[in-house]
């Protein structure tokens, strides 16, 4: 089997390709390399392209021929909820148009599994403390949650005309690292931002303390990314089976943790005597979000590994491997 991943060189992208040649299998990356680096592949070929641009249907179609691609995992796209919202016309152009290409070079190439990197913020404010990937109604407050829903939709519809074998991961709060030199190489996510604002010797910014939460920060799913990676490989051998019940599946553990209380663990597991600063609320956040694991637990056998300590150490230990980022704790004073 030859696997293709677009978006492979970047933080997600790259544990899953790690994941992959652990399995043993065959890897293809197509990455624009706006985020990643070529350096995380270890080894795979690497196509540079930006699969939302006019003709990358008609391109992705001969690298999956040349390659003998048979399964595809779908990462490559823009993933700020906040800048969604500034620019909601670019996300659909970006996301909804990658989406379309990759299924274009899937049904003239005769690729027949894919995994679609999806997203909780597909269920925007969802009714329940802990979501079902059945609730009712399920309606995004962003433009990049929008994009992710819609691309479960295109994907879903090409099972029946092209034979497409389609599986979408619902991924909650993706943080941690496995292997350090595949630390997460944006500043986009909540453990990045608060290390970067460190390193800066800045207070660590809690954005909102006024949500209707038990400490009035936004409450979310903390998923170990490489808990993630093995869930993509779960999804691939899933869709190796005719019998299948569902093709969209919750990647989290269940639990629920507060911005407040990741400050604190990274309060202690950094040792570093900070006090955080809070900020105003950030567009399109929703207070509350939480995946009920129990569908991907009894269809796949996947259950998560790590919890929120392993996530803020492991994540830690990969900022200070890095030299250009490396923080001196013995030294270190906070400046604002």
């Amino acid at each position: 089997m030859t696997v293709l991943v677009t978006g492979g060189c970047g933080y997600i992208g790259a544990h899953v390709v790690h994941a992959l040649h652990q399995a043993g299998e065959k890897v293809v990356v197509v990455d624009d390399l706006s985020y990643g680096k070529p350096t995380r592949i270890e080894g795979s070929r690497l196509y540079g392209m930006d699969i939302a641009a006019p003709g990358a249907g008609e391109r992705l179609a001969e690298i999956m021929k040349a390659e003998g691609v048979d399964s595809v995992i779908h990462f490559a796209a823009r993933k700020q909820v906040g800048e969604s919202v500034e620019k909601p016309l670019w996300y659909y152009q970006q996301n909804l148009n990658g989406m379309l290409n990759v299924l274009i070079g899937m049904r003239d190439s005769g690729a027949k599994k894919l995994v679609f990197s999806s997203s909780a913020a597909t269920y925007g404010v969802p009714p329940v403390d802990v979501v079902p990937e059945d609730v009712v109604p399920m309606l995004p407050i962003n433009p990049y949650g929008q994009t992710k829903l819609f691309g479960e939709w295109m994907a879903r519809s090409c099972e029946e005309p092209y034979g497409i074998r389609f599986c979408g991961l619902r991924y909650f709060n993706v943080a941690g690292c496995g292997p350090v030199e595949l630390e997460d190489p944006a500043i986009l996510n909540l453990i990045p931002m608060l290390f970067d604002r460190l390193k800066k010797g800045k207070a660590p910014a809690i954005f909102g303390d006024d949500y209707p939460t038990p400490d009035g920060t936004c409450v979310r799913d903390y998923i170990h990314v490489s808990d993630l990676a093995d869930a993509h490989i779960a999804a691939l051998k899933y869709l190796d089976r005719d019998e299948r019940k569902y093709d969209a599946f919750n990647v989290g553990t269940g639990e629920g943790t507060s911005v407040r209380q990741i400050v604190d663990e990274v309060k202690k597991v950094t040792g570093l005597p900070f006090k955080e600063t809070v900020m105003g609320r950030r567009a399109g956040d929703p207070p509350h979000l939480i995946g009920s694991p129990k569908r991907i637990n009894e269809e796949m056998g996947w259950h998560a590994k790590y919890n929120v300590e392993d996530i803020v150490k492991s994540a830690w230990d990969a900022w200070q491997a890095n030299p250009e980022h490396h923080i001196d704790v013995d030294t270190w004073k906070q400046t604002d």
